[in-house]
């Protein structure tokens, strides 16, 4: 560690290197110089605390908050059962009479917050106070403790998801080989042992805590950053909803989605579109696009399906019809239709011609195969409200994409490829990367606003291209763009590569 300190301070970077092997042990009282456990100060009940598990830090002492702060508001990182958590307020005086006291540290700062479980209809939501100390000796002391202290519910009970403790401590203890020790005050009968639930939980926390240090130490940045466009917290509270009303099925794009369109669309009525309270299908309220939604490439119809059944309006086209088509009611078959889209036709065709692309549309492109390039085409060119292009297969135009020979489009916005929010070490290495920076490019070209989202659903191609607005309205530049679709869709005609696929049944069948 030592030598990676060296080298940060003389090149500012920490070099690249693996994260040392997490090894705990159980808490031995004779294994090092300073055995004893935390200490209350303010004694009022019989509690003690009980030291249960230790392993070497590998960080030094001044990072232990920045490790901790993952623990205090990702606690959801940590269990399957937990959604996320809500702070409550925040304080660094006048504590709470719940904050234990103890006696050679001092509280610094104290934040209450709120744990929501995942599945709020089993697991009981929980408050609790996340406390920092340092020691007392002096004030500049780095933090080298976190106390957890849950808030019981009615009846003093606690969640299953909370280990049974009065307290739960993490403690950096600085030591010739600096040490992260986990202490608790357990209820009482709750077993400590090895075996026990209680310990097994401490494990996996000293183990994340080893981890987040380590990333603090060598400024780790997540390969994966979610909500840049749809805040986390609604998203979460809706797709709970839509999660019950629509069980064993995947209702994350319809649930982004219908916040999207909520936060891009003018309401339609009076009423305030609200989301405070989703007991009363507020949604149905909602903002929403103009001319509906066009799902090309629908596939199974899953996503149209939920979202006409939430009362948007809108289609879905593919190929062919699937057999979940004909085990949707009445009112989603009618939506879901049998048809070969030919984007180079678009062009040609008067507005509001077509029963499907008309002015204020919204385009949807949920692995649309050798479509997706030309979701934001179809968008110019039908003067779409917007699209969200979420991209699997890696096509251009009219041939397999090839990140050697397939040229870019000019892009004079700086840190462009930034802006994409790729993740990872930002060397956009992979051949995807390439694909989806050049998919944005092209929506830049084609006079689209470009915003990008990871999605919340269960898919490794789960990165979205979302367009709501245009660069410019000017009518000289609107045209500039169209004339660059044009001469987009005039080379693919003279390349002859590209082919409409044959529908498989009658166009129009569902």
């Amino acid at each position: 560690m030592a030598a990676m300190e060296s080298e940060k301070r003389t090149t500012g970077k920490v070099p690249q290197q693996s994260r040392p092997r997490f090894s705990s042990s159980s808490y031995d009282p004779g294994a090092h110089s300073e055995p004893n456990a935390l200490d209350f100060s303010n004694i009022v009940e019989d509690k003690l605390w009980k030291p249960i598990i230790w392993c070497p830090a590998n960080f030094p002492p001044e990072l232990f908050e920045i490790a901790i702060a993952q623990l205090v508001h990702h606690p959801e990182y940590n269990s399957t059962l937990i959604l996320r958590s809500e702070s409550l307020a925040e304080t660094t005086a006048d504590f709470p009479s719940r904050v234990p006291s103890l006696r050679g540290f001092r509280a610094v700062r104290s934040v209450h917050r709120r744990l929501l479980p995942r599945r709020p209809g089993r697991d009981a939501g929980l408050e609790q106070h996340c406390t920092l100390y340092s020691t007392a000796v002096a004030e500049d002391q780095p933090v080298s403790v976190l106390v957890l202290t849950p808030i019981p519910n009615d009846g003093g009970s606690l969640p299953y998801y909370h280990p049974a403790v009065f307290h739960l401590a993490f403690r950096y203890i600085v030591d010739e080989t600096p040490v992260l020790r986990i202490e608790v005050v357990p209820l009482p009968s709750t077993p400590t042992d090895v075996d026990s639930r209680l310990y097994r939980t401490c494990l996996a926390l000293l183990e994340t805590l080893h981890r987040y240090g380590w990333g603090a130490l060598t400024n780790y940045k997540k390969r994966v950053v979610h909500d840049f466009i749809v805040p986390r917290e609604p998203y979460q509270d809706l797709y709970l909803v839509m999660r019950e009303r629509h069980k064993h099925l995947d209702v994350g794009i319809a649930t982004f989605l219908m916040l999207l369109w909520k936060d891009m669309y003018s309401p339609t009525s009076d009423d305030p579109a609200r989301i405070d309270d989703l007991e009363g299908e507020p949604w149905k309220k909602w903002p929403r696009p103009p001319a509906g939604f066009v799902d090309i490439g629908c596939g199974n119809g899953l996503l149209a399906h939920i979202l006409v059944s939430e009362g948007y309006a809108g289609h879905g086209i593919d190929l062919r019809a699937r057999t979940s088509w004909s085990h949707y009611p009445p009112s989603t078959q009618a939506q879901l239709h049998v048809e070969a889209i030919d984007p180079t036709t678009l062009v040609d065709l008067p507005h509001t011609s077509h029963p499907y692309f008309r002015p204020g549309v919204f385009i949807i492109g949920n692995h649309s195969d050798e479509l997706t390039p030309w979701v934001p085409i179809i968008s110019t060119m039908c003067s779409a409200s917007g699209y969200i292009s979420i991209p699997c297969c890696a096509w251009t135009f009219d041939s397999r994409y090839d990140r050697s020979r397939t040229p870019g489009f000019p892009v004079t916005e700086e840190n462009f490829v930034q802006s994409l929010h790729l993740g990872g070490d930002g060397s956009n290495a992979s051949s995807y990367s390439m694909y989806r920076i050049w998919l944005a490019s092209l929506s830049l070209f084609c006079g689209w606003k470009v915003e990008c989202e990871t999605l919340r659903i269960p898919s490794t191609r789960n990165w979205a291209l979302v367009g709501r607005g245009r660069t410019s309205h000017d009518a000289d530049q609107i045209a500039e763009f169209e004339r660059r679709m044009r001469e987009i869709i005039a080379n693919v005609q003279a390349r002859g590569l590209f082919k409409t696929r044959t529908p498989e049944g009658k166009i129009g069948d569902h």
